[in-house]
């Protein structure tokens, strides 16, 4: 059991390193939420434990980049089963499409990742089910020249975190941490 506010938060700071790095962490895959409510499923690309700056991947033209643009309130979900831990996290995003992140992302993603741009937009209305990829692109590994149209449409979305919620479910008693600003307080679950 974690009973110091520099336990939780190396505790957080381990979790959130080990899911950018391993795609079968517990929190590799958590809930985004925006400003409108809207939530959904993103892969954790990066993690900065000085800055507390989540990373994640983004098309530029789906309609959560329009509404966070260069700064806007972003809630994320972070779950580990087995470890019965929660993160909830509030933060600031920002989308940056141009820029030394954006290159440094666009550049470390493998071309099956890079490909997803090439496609339709989000939200593009087909008539029948659609990956929305150009059909000579449906199962295949785009070459780098097949790649370059992709690039004005890949984005990062950078989540700078002001407040966690640490969460730890335990059938002797649930204990729950908040930690905002670096500055730690318990709360009752």
């Amino acid at each position: 059991m974690l009973d110091t506010f520099d336990a939780i938060r190396r505790d957080i700071d381990q979790r959130l390193l080990h899911a950018m790095r391993d795609r079968h962490a517990p929190m590799h895959t958590p809930v985004v939420v925006t400003a409108d409510a809207d939530a959904r499923i993103m892969v954790l690309r990066d993690y900065c434990p000085q800055t507390r700056a989540l990373r994640f991947h983004t098309d530029a033209r789906a309609p959560k980049a329009r509404l966070i643009g260069a700064g806007a309130p972003v809630g994320v979900l972070f779950y580990d089963k087995p470890a019965k831990i929660q993160l909830r996290c509030r933060g600031t995003g920002r989308i940056e499409a141009t820029g030394p992140v954006a290159d440094a992302a666009w550049a470390q993603s493998s071309r099956f990742a890079r490909r997803c741009y090439l496609g339709e937009g989000p939200g593009a209305v087909a008539e029948w089910p659609t990956s929305g990829l150009p059909p000579e692109c449906e199962g295949v590994e785009p070459d780098e020249a097949a790649l370059l149209p992709a690039r004005a449409n890949f984005a990062v979305l950078i989540v700078t975190l002001t407040t966690i919620d640490w969460f730890h479910l335990a059938h002797t008693g649930h204990r729950r941490a908040i930690i905002e600003q670096g500055e730690g307080r318990w709360v009752a679950p």
